[in-house]
């Protein structure tokens, strides 16, 4: 009754006796399993056909550049980074490179977040076309909502590219904001280079 969980030892296969006492025998041996069987490895092609449907190529994360890429640029620290440039290469030849720089990297910005919304205004046009002839009138009205603070973001870029061509209002205060660091960059080399020194 209590033998329930002993192995009967007519089941047990044993070797001769030795000494009068049984011996197991050695356990055989298991075959090598590949590991490609189990586990597929990252580097491996996909063989059979559902693999193919199921597996999809990485996607590019497609990023909105609306007017916030604009103002996130405008508002960087431009006077650090003009004093970083400054104590990097003090001459001031430089400086005038940096602020065309500048200028050409606001203008790239611009043509960006221009591009996003004439694409964004040719799209919601054809969605507010559709949708106006299936009778979706509420729909409709929510579309010409967002076309039309579309139609007000891109004259706000405008303003900001003209006042790039013209070299004022929020272009000019960026470039002044550059000037003022690299011209503290290149006091601070002056006054830790000579100023300070004692006679």
């Amino acid at each position: 009754m209590f033998n329930i969980f002993k192995r009967n030892s007519s089941n047990v296969p044993y070797a001769d006796l030795h000494n009068g006492q049984r011996i197991a025998p050695e356990p055989k041996k298991l075959p090598d399993i590949e590991e490609g069987i189990f586990i597929e490895t990252a580097n491996k092609p996909a063989t059979s056909s559902a693999a193919h449907f199921t597996e999809q190529a990485p996607q590019a994360v497609k990023s909105d550049h609306n007017i916030n890429l604009l103002y996130t640029f405008l508002d960087r620290n431009h006077e650090a980074k003009g004093y970083d440039d400054a104590l990097m290469n003090p001459d001031s030849s430089h400086l005038q490179q940096n602020l065309d720089t500048l200028k050409n990297e606001l203008a790239r910005t611009i043509n960006k977040v221009t591009t996003f919304y004439e694409d964004f205004i040719q799209e919601t046009d054809y969605h507010i076309l559709s949708r106006g002839r299936s009778g979706m009138l509420d729909m409709v009205e929510e579309l010409e909502m967002k076309r039309n603070i579309a139609v007000a973001h891109i004259s706000k870029v405008k303003e900001i590219e003209n006042s790039l061509n013209q070299e004022s209002g929020d272009c000019k205060g960026m470039l002044i904001s550059y000037t003022r660091g690299f011209k503290n960059g290149l006091a601070a080399i002056s006054h830790h280079q000579i100023l300070i020194k004692k006679f």
